[in-house]
């Protein structure tokens, strides 16, 4: 598979697509408002500490508090059970699960309380695990780790872990020799997918300079006031240059000059073989347009997707989970309903597989597909699920399907989704997703009046509307104006204002005639 990286960045803003085969996996989008604020870290204060949900509240100087968990706590679970298992046996501590963003979980948990590690008042340094997303705060974490290239520095644990896509056996344990043997600290360290092969020289190299940045950082913070950013996530395109370029991507390129020198000088540090992979895009037409992505965007942020076939999957957003529906739609089939039904759920799942990555989906994902008869075709669509999601790079748990016809699954979550980041709730319907109807709406109308007309010293009503209800009032429901004229006996005058919302009316008094 042949994978580029397309850059659009322009000074409030900077898109970076992931290509694959020339069809668009993965966006990645940076606005000038910091949003992002993952992998950065602040000096802050414990605003309050919780007992009853083992959490703390941090001010790190934004507009909403940071979520603190118990175990991410230095002191909380984690640092106890790797204590453990060193002074039980100091090579079980490899036993630990390790992922490749450097968290790990333990095999064995000792419970701690909140309030025995943090204590409100208390300055702290933490780490943004997660954006804040819609009415939630940042999640944050005192195990900090930085990433370069080749390497995660934990500078609070001692574990060296390897990467899992590094799969050679051989090669895992050169690594692990090698990093073992120029440790000069009790840091820990991830071997990153792209050490695979890496000299030693090149891996002490990096750990200097990881042990220099975290050695700035920690001085930042024992002159700085609290509320203070002590250490700023690279921007989106280096990042794709760190995280992309080395493991995913064959070349790369983006629209901006600036830019595209940028990342030159980040590859003379890092690797300068790679420079001949970067292409300074200069073509008449926006860089996005000229490799056809836009209309992919606009697809991945609306509620239905159709697929080739005729059928549909239908996409919906809740608080607690995302629900994914699939439908046939307008495809009939050409033999029998089951054969129908296996064809459209495999299609929908190379679909579903794609929006998740496009869309950054993350959290409890329901899958809910059309009711399958025989367990080898349910089977069928779950091994196609489960294969098409190892190519995410972010962790998925997958089930298999349930007797309701269910599949349930995870995805890890690190930032907003991307119908969070370009889109808002509808200022119509506050995010409802329905307005009320006309009919509805006239009806309401009705009671309004008949409520207020008590009061009402006017001779006539003047009633004042969206012109899509004054033409209902005047013709299929004007019943609703003739019966309420009859009961408080006064006339109603209908106005049609164009400035008016379709559910928003007003009602005056008309003293004279």
């Amino acid at each position: 598979m042949y994978r580029k990286i397309i850059i659009n960045a322009v000074e409030h803003e900077t898109r970076v697509a992931l290509l694959e085969d020339g069809n668009i996996a993965e966006l990645f989008i940076e606005r000038g408002d910091a949003s992002d604020i993952a992998g950065n870290i602040y000096k802050g204060r414990v605003q309050r500490v919780l007992p009853g949900m083992q959490a703390a509240f941090v001010d790190i100087g934004l507009q909403q508090a940071a979520f603190l968990y118990v175990n991410d706590v230095i002191g909380g679970n984690y640092s106890e059970i790797e204590n453990f298992l060193i002074k039980r046996n100091g090579d079980e501590k490899d036993a630990l699960d390790i992922d490749a963003d450097g968290s790990f979980s333990p095999l064995i948990r000792r419970e701690r309380h909140i309030e025995e590690l943090i204590t409100e008042g208390q300055e702290i340094m933490v780490q943004a695990a997660k954006a804040p997303m819609g009415s939630k705060g940042a999640r944050l974490t005192t195990h900090i780790s930085l990433p370069g290239r080749l390497l995660v520095l934990m500078p609070t644990s001692e574990h060296i872990g390897i990467s899992r896509r590094i799969e050679d056996e051989a090669e895992r344990h050169r690594l692990k020799e090698i990093i073992g043997s120029i440790r000069e600290d009790n840091f820990g360290y991830i071997v990153r997918t792209a050490a695979e092969g890496a000299q030693k020289e090149k891996l002490e190299y990096e750990m200097g300079f990881l042990k220099n940045l975290w050695e700035s950082i920690q001085k930042k913070y024992s002159t700085a006031p609290a509320f203070s950013l002590l250490h700023k996530e690279v921007a989106v395109s280096l990042r794709a240059v760190r995280d992309l370029l080395v493991d995913e991507a064959e070349k790369l390129i983006i629209d901006s000059r600036l830019g595209y020198e940028s990342i030159l000088n980040f590859l003379d540090t890092f690797k300068p073989s790679l420079k001949d992979s970067v292409e300074l895009y200069e073509g008449l037409e926006p860089i996005f347009d000229g490799y056809n992505l836009e209309g992919d965007i606009s697809r991945a942020l609306k509620r239905k997707v159709w697929l080739k076939s005729g059928g549909y999957i239908v996409i919906e957003h809740t608080e607690a989970l995302v629900a994914i529906d699939v439908n046939t739609g307008r495809y009939v089939g050409k033999h029998n309903l089951e054969e129908t039904i296996l064809k459209t759920n495999l299609e929908a799942v190379k679909e579903i597989a794609y929006q998740i990555r496009l869309r950054d989906i993350g959290g409890i994902i329901i899958i809910d597909f059309i009711d399958m008869e025989k367990k080898l075709n349910q089977e069928k669509v779950f091994n196609a699920l489960s294969k098409l999601l190892k190519k995410d790079r972010s962790k998925t748990h997958v089930l298999p399907i349930s007797e309701l016809g269910l599949i349930q699954m995870t995805r890890k979550r690190t930032r907003q989704p991307l119908t969070r980041i370009l889109c808002e709730p509808c200022f119509y319907c506050d995010g409802e997703g329905y307005l009320i109807s006309r009919q509805s709406i006239c009806y309401n109308i009705f009671r309004e009046i008949l409520r207020e007309s008590h009061d009402m010293m006017g001779v006539k009503i003047s009633l004042r509307v969206n012109p899509e209800i004054a033409d209902l009032l005047h013709g299929e429901e004007s019943q609703v104006i003739v019966e309420l004229e009859r009961i408080i006996g006064k006339q109603i005058v209908i106005y049609p204002a164009s400035q008016l919302h379709m559910e928003e009316f007003d009602i005056f008094e008309i003293y004279k005639e």
